[in-house]
């Protein structure tokens, strides 16, 4: 599958988590739809658009297990989460319950929204290594109190790697009568993801990511009870329309002005890409070469998993907590000088360097890093051991 994808050979690529990859047949149908728009940009935005996205959003809504009519296309969740922030009409007081292994921008959004609001996000404390599932919705719910008025959470954390039992915390948050905000921004074509069996009251994930879109292609669904009540982010040609479809929700958020779309409409190829390509016995098979190694690098650097190495608890990626006092250094050296594109993330006091795996992977780059962490703690300084 190397061959398919357009990264650097040169380079040991243990990152798709970040950003994602796109292959050549995806990356061409992109490219399609751009020709397209220049050539003719005034009928396509006008009068192709609209259908475009109409057919653009029926595999995804099959894929992503909702209707087509619930959600609309971001170019990121940060986008998404910033739309439902702005529509929240919190007071002072009120309480957005989340952990402290959520995005960063994430924390930042909801940091500004609390300063402009008066409410108050709440980090509850998922303490490490997680040892249940039941470990973490006990801590989790630690964190409520009767000020406790939104539910923000993650399905898979992005510096730990984790697979949160969303699903469970839904469930309780429904019944309490909270409003629930799920950030899934790897989890389509990750993990097996049905929106309705979730039940949130929002939801965000990307395409460009795990699902292989290019850059820039995400979603934003809304359950119907909270359609009317959410603003549109930038006011445009959709607000108050002169020819309205029959779903003012999609109006005002489908139009916000002159954009290239042409990331969105290739959602269709993207899912015949992976079902051409049988991709869920692929990811099966890059989840256990994820769980097999996990071991032998938390031993090499001599430190614990952060969780049972299970795939109820991970998924293409994992973090192994490394001791280093310079985390931008040692990312830097890893690429510099080892030609290894691989994240060093801190969090919350501690370090974690984290593989992905993909299609493109094989147990050898896996090699190529573990060589790499070894020499480094024998040349250098920057990983302790001790």
């Amino acid at each position: 599958m190397k061959s398919q994808l357009l990264l650097d050979k040169s380079i040991t690529f243990l990152n798709h988590g970040s950003f994602g990859a796109c292959p050549k047949p995806v990356f061409e149908e992109f490219q399609r739809f751009q020709l397209e728009l220049e050539n003719e940009p005034v009928d396509f935005i006008q009068k192709k658009l609209p259908l475009y996205l109409k057919e653009a959003k029926k595999p995804l809504a099959k894929f992503i297990g909702c209707e087509a009519e619930d959600f609309f296309f971001t170019p990121n969740p940060t986008f998404a989460i910033n739309t439902v922030m702005r529509s929240l009409k919190l007071e002072v007081g009120d309480e957005i319950l989340t952990t402290n292994h959520e995005y960063g921008a994430m924390d930042r959004t909801w940091n500004f929204y609390c300063k402009k609001s008066g409410a108050k996000y709440i980090r509850q404390e998922i303490s490490l290594p997680v040892v249940s599932k039941e470990q973490i919705i006990e801590e989790f719910w630690k964190g409520y109190t009767k000020n406790t008025k939104v539910i923000f959470l993650n399905q898979i954390s992005s510096s730990t790697a984790l697979i949160f039992p969303v699903k469970e915390i839904c469930d309780k948050a429904q019944e309490l009568g909270l409003i629930t905000i799920v950030d899934g921004a790897h989890v389509p074509g990750h993990i097996d993801l049905n929106i309705q069996g979730l039940n949130p009251d929002f939801y965000t994930g990307t395409l460009h990511k795990w699902m292989l879109a290019p850059k820039g292609s995400s979603f934003l669904y809304v359950k119907k009870e909270f359609q009317t009540e959410i603003d549109p982010l930038v006011v445009s040609w959709g607000y108050e329309s002169l020819a309205p479809s029959d779903s003012q929700f999609l109006d005002y958020h489908e139009y916000q002005g002159t954009n290239d779309h042409s990331a969105f409409l290739c959602t269709p190829k993207v899912i015949s890409f992976l079902e051409e390509n049988n991709w869920k016995e692929k990811s099966k098979a890059c989840k256990k070469l994820v769980l097999e190694n996990y071991q032998r690098f938390c031993d090499l650097v001599n430190t614990k998993p952060i969780c049972p190495i299970t795939e109820e608890f991970l998924g293409q990626m994992a973090s192994i907590p490394v001791r280093t006092k310079n985390p931008v250094a040692l990312k830097e050296l890893l690429y510099t000088k080892y030609k290894i594109q691989i994240p060093v993330m801190p969090l919350n006091g501690e370090v974690y360097i984290r593989y992905s795996i993909n299609v493109y992977n094989s147990v050898e780059d896996l090699d190529v890093l573990y060589q790499a962490i070894t020499d480094i703690i024998t040349t250098t300084d920057l990983i302790e051991v001790n």
